[in-house]
This record gives C-alpha cells, sequence and structure tokens, in this order.
C-alpha cells in the first residue's frame, strides 16, 4: 500500500512540474512577445532547474513543440462558438485576440527569419481557416462561391484585421468586434463573383 500510494504521489508531482514548465513557456511566450525563451527563464518561472526541464522534454524543442501543442488545445477551447452564430463567432474571435493578438501579430512579423515562429504561424494560419469552415459552415454550405468566401471570411476574422482596428486605429474592443461583424455580414451577403 505504502510503495502504491508513493509512486501514485511522485506521478503526481511529476505531471504537476511538468505543468508547471508548460505553462511557464507560454506565459513567458505571451508576456515577451516571442517563442524565443531563454531555457533558464523557463525553468526560473516554474521553480525547477534547466537540467528538470531537459530531464522532462529531452530538448529545448520538444519543449516549445509541447507547449504550443497545448496552447492550441487552449485556444480551441477560448474560440469554441455556436456553429452559425455570427455575432458570437466575432465576440470570441475578438476575445481570443484581446489574450493572444499582439503575440501573434509579433510572430508574423519574424516569420520568415525564425523558423519556430514560422512553425507556429503556419499551426495557427490552418487553425484559424479550420475555425472559420467550421463556424460559418451553415451559412457556407451549398454556396457556389464558398471556396471565396472561406478566404473573404479568414481576413475579416483575421489578427491582421484585429490589429488595424484594435492597435492601429485604436478602437474600442466593442467597436473592434462591431467592425468585424459588419465585416462578416457584408461577406455573407455578398453575391458569387464574377
Amino acid at each position: 500500500m505504502t510503495r502504491s500510494y508513493t509512486m501514485r504521489a511522485r506521478a503526481e508531482s511529476t505531471a504537476e512540474t511538468r505543468q508547471r514548465i508548460l505553462d511557464a513557456v507560454n506565459q513567458l511566450s505571451y508576456e515577451q512577445l516571442s517563442v524565443q525563451i531563454a531555457l533558464t527563464d523557463v525553468a526560473e518561472r516554474a521553480r525547477v532547474s534547466v537540467q528538470t526541464v531537459l530531464r522532462h522534454f529531452g530538448t529545448k524543442d520538444a519543449l516549445f513543440e509541447a507547449a504550443w501543442d497545448l496552447e492550441v488545445v487552449r485556444v480551441r477551447g477560448e474560440r469554441t462558438a455556436p456553429v452559425g452564430d455570427v455575432g458570437a463567432a466575432v465576440a470570441v474571435i475578438v476575445g481570443s485576440y484581446e489574450r493572444t493578438g499582439d503575440w501573434a501579430v509579433r510572430l508574423q512579423a519574424v516569420e520568415h527569419t525564425e523558423d519556430l515562429a514560422r512553425r507556429v504561424v503556419t499551426i495557427g494560419r490552418k487553425f484559424h481557416r479550420a475555425w472559420v469552415e467550421e463556424v460559418f459552415a451553415p451559412q457556407l454550405d451549398g454556396r457556389a462561391d464558398r471556396a471565396e468566401l472561406v478566404e473573404l471570411l479568414t481576413v475579416a476574422t483575421d489578427v491582421l484585421t484585429w490589429k488595424i482596428l484594435r492597435r492601429d486605429a485604436r478602437l474600442s474592443r466593442r467597436a473592434t468586434s462591431g467592425h468585424m461583424h459588419r465585416l462578416v455580414r457584408a461577406v455573407l451577403s455578398s453575391a458569387a463573383g464574377p
């Protein structure tokens, strides 16, 4: 009984340490608006040694891949919206960008010079397009111009559209949501192109 308890406690402690390390990577990445995070900073934030970090993940690349995998799951959760509900979809995406937008824009700025940034941005783009196709499925079904509408909706709800409205134009979150909602409605009400 004691051995079983000790093994379970050790496994729980290991899982907790691993989670703290992954959380540290993602927290630091958002704070620093970068994916170039020093292992010493990760270890300090997670309250472990660099050796412990490496013992859990093997390499820095493996650590960051695991951290981004975890973050994709989190972002998927926060971007859940009722399928077909345009207002809810826009509110959800703007809410997500309020947390991750500046970071995502910064990664796009360095994706051509930083391999890890490029990989993260590529995943993000695929994820966003899939989100658009899922959330707006009822409005897209049966449309002859479906492919074009997906492209336009992707742009209308993209992080760069949020940045132009929220950061460059300095609009409030509410105004940004309103403008993006109007863009989405305009796309959905448009007739098939030439």
